[in-house]
């Protein structure tokens, strides 16, 4: 009987940020694939959790735990949950990340020679840092165990620089508004990382690859979208299910032979 390459059955997941818009998807397609899944959030309310995952709950595939990424005793702590109730994770992904909303304070959407240090340093703390330690946390056991994949979740703002032409329309008032520096700098750090531990890490037989994410369409404004869309050769943000394939195949077996690679989805918006 031919091997399914993308069989997930019992294999240990810790996906981080699992209570935002993607991880929710990426937790649910896991599960339905066959994986168990251990949602790393930094805030995990009950009855959301078992809104988004009830079913999953009851048949022993998810857990829900209250973790903060840029600890690394609140990250040990954790994994430890998890091994004593699973095992050792085969897989990570780094999907946890912070970046500054289009109602932020103005001074988080202006020119860049203002751009506040705090809210660089703590862009960089979450995307950045936070990412590290759980490539040194969970990762480690993992090269420890001999197995393993992990997924650094990157943005096209990571390759490429944002389009501040989109943002024009934002720009007709008094406030000055651009797409901050910060979560492009943070995002473009992830794929050096993916490249320097997947050879760091290639005799334990652990892969670690980037995948790289156009935007998400979540009821964004009417002026945002034309020009975005504009811009994208499908014509569309993605839908927030559009990247539980590519998750699924880095994680699996299918992609055995893939380290240190970047995976871009985005529609063709770097196509161009």
């Amino acid at each position: 009987m031919e091997k399914n390459l993308f069989d997930m059955k019992d294999r240990v997941i810790v996906v981080t940020g699992g209570m935002g818009q993607l991880g929710r998807q990426f937790t649910r397609s896991l599960c339905e694939a066959g994986a168990k899944v251990a949602v790393f959030d930094i805030r995990i309310d009950e009855g959301t959790f078992e809104r988004y995952f009830g079913e999953f709950i009851r048949s022993d595939r998810v857990m829900g735990v209250v973790a903060d990424i840029t600890s690394r005793p609140s990250l040990e702590e954790r994994l430890q949950q998890v091994k004593e109730k699973w095992g050792i994770p085969y897989g990570l992904v780094n999907n946890a990340a912070i970046d500054a909303p289009p109602n932020a304070p103005a001074e988080e959407n202006g020119p860049f020679e203002n751009y506040p240090e705090q809210s660089f340093d703590q862009m960089m703390t979450v995307n950045v840092k936070g990412t590290v330690l759980c490539c040194q946390v969970i990762g480690g056991q993992m090269a420890a165990e001999g197995r393993g994949s992990i997924i650094n979740i990157c943005s096209i703002y990571g390759i490429v620089s944002p389009d501040q032409r989109i943002y024009e329309y934002r720009r007709k008032g008094e406030v000055p508004f651009y797409k901050p520096v910060a979560y492009s700098v943070s995002k473009s750090a992830l794929l050096d990382l993916s490249r320097y531990l997947a050879t760091y890490w290639a005799e334990r037989n652990v892969r670690v690859n980037t995948l790289t994410f156009g935007g998400v369409f979540n009821n964004q404004d009417e002026e945002f979208l034309k020009g975005y869309n504009s811009h994208v050769p499908l014509g569309r943000m993605a839908r927030e299910d559009d990247y539980n394939g590519a998750v699924q195949f880095l994680l699996s077996d299918a992609s055995s032979y893939m380290t240190g690679s970047n995976l871009i989805i985005d529609g063709g918006w770097t196509a161009w």
